[in-house]
């Protein structure tokens, strides 16, 4: 490896022990990979990480492609954390590691005696991640958790959809996404620390946690008013016009975030006069007269078709966007451009990369998703049960 390909892997040099299931640790673990970590993921020896069968659809090896996406670039070896000697193992593992990540079921690595305070007994400077459900006190410390639940727990489905919708689930599994994120945040802000003070520390976050910090504006806003938001479908709640039209073909989204924005929209609309209007005349009273403004700016846009709109919006500085589906994302010339879908090794399957550049690099896809304990031998035998007991 070259010393361009190595400055986009800042993390080379760091071993992760993931012993993570279904999205949130894994999904750290990946991006931990992806930036050059060594990742050696601790499955159970019967049938391994869940993810592996959350499909369809499913590869050519049986792993699901919901696998396959968050687990490139590891090394997989398989330990039953019931058995007393593959626990001795992964206290071996746990020695020479520098981060732990677990999001195993919540009070469970302590029954089994892989939880934080043992093994930072046996690696003080081990950095122990754990992703909780609820978090890691409270009444609710013990609680299961996944995406949906915390969705419903966390109001965003209560804030998410039009007025009428029934309570509506985000598609993308932000919770655990966002979670997943916030680990990796908080390992390598651990990370950080040890330098100064040489030693690890426990890292806790939580699906709640995330849920919580998603509605915080909302949350903000009703501890100031005692008012519980309501919703407003594709639009924002305190900027108007801020969201979804149609126009004579197909659908854009507009959003016109201050008032230099919405002069320069209502003049290229042919309604210079909106500004003045006593109801538009500033973003407070432009959202207090919603319906009002998106009607007009409606009527308008139904006038003409959606690529006409973009063009004529993006030359006067208006920032406006195609409502693409999957399949336009994809094909994207941006995406593309960017380097957002990579080739796995091996089977060349196309996957979308880590979201982040060095030095105007994206990390590479190294390796391909590992076979349930494919590494086993290597990874190991290097391994000291007795040292680490």
């Amino acid at each position: 490896m070259g010393e361009t390909e190595d400055a986009a892997l800042p993390l080379k040099g760091i071993r992760v022990l993931e012993v993570g299931q279904a999205l949130a640790g894994p999904l750290a673990g990946s991006i931990l990979a992806d930036m050059g970590a060594e990742v050696i993921k601790v499955e159970k020896p019967d049938g391994g990480d869940d993810g592996r069968t959350w499909g369809p659809p499913f590869a050519e090896d049986g792993a699901s492609l919901f696998f396959h996406a968050f687990n490139r670039n590891k090394k997989s070896v398989t330990l039953d954390v019931k058995d007393a000697g593959d626990v001795a193992r992964l206290k071996a593992l746990a020695a020479e590691s520098d981060i732990l990540i677990q999001n195993l079921r919540p009070g469970i690595v302590d029954e089994l005696g892989i939880g934080p305070e043992a093994l930072t007994a046996v690696n003080p400077r081990l950095i122990y991640c754990s992703i909780w459900a609820f978090g890691y006190k409270g009444p609710m410390r013990l609680k299961p958790g996944y995406d949906p639940l915390l969705q419903a727990f966390g109001a965003v489905m209560t804030l998410t959809g039009r007025p009428s919708d029934p309570p509506t689930f985000q598609a993308p599994a932000i919770n655990d996404k966002a979670t997943g994120m916030w680990c990796v945040i908080g390992a390598l802000a651990a990370l950080q620390q040890r330098h100064a003070t040489g030693k690890g520390c426990v890292v806790d976050t939580s699906l709640f946690e995330t849920a919580v910090s998603w509605v915080e504006s909302q949350v903000n806003n009703y501890l100031e008013t005692g008012k519980t938001p309501v919703r407003h479908g594709a639009a924002s709640a305190v900027l108007a016009p801020y969201q979804a039209f149609e126009t004579a073909d197909r659908p854009i989204c507009i959003a016109a975030g201050n008032d230099r924005i919405f002069v320069r929209m209502a003049k290229e609309m042919g309604h210079p006069e909106w500004p003045q209007d006593p109801r538009f005349e500033n973003g407070p009273k432009r959202a207090g007269n919603r319906d009002a403004i998106v009607a007009a700016v409606q009527e308008v846009l139904l006038t003409a078709g959606r690529d006409e709109w973009i063009a004529r919006l993006e030359k006067v500085g208006v920032p406006v966007a195609p409502i693409n589906d999957v399949a336009e994302l994809a094909a994207a010339e941006q995406t593309q451009i960017m380097g957002m879908i990579q080739k796995e090794p091996e089977t060349g399957r196309s996957i979308v990369g880590l979201p982040i550049s060095f030095g105007q690099r994206r990390p590479a896809i190294r390796t391909r998703s590992p076979k349930l304990g494919e590494h086993n031998e290597s990874v190991l035998q290097r391994t000291k049960p007795d040292a680490a007991e």
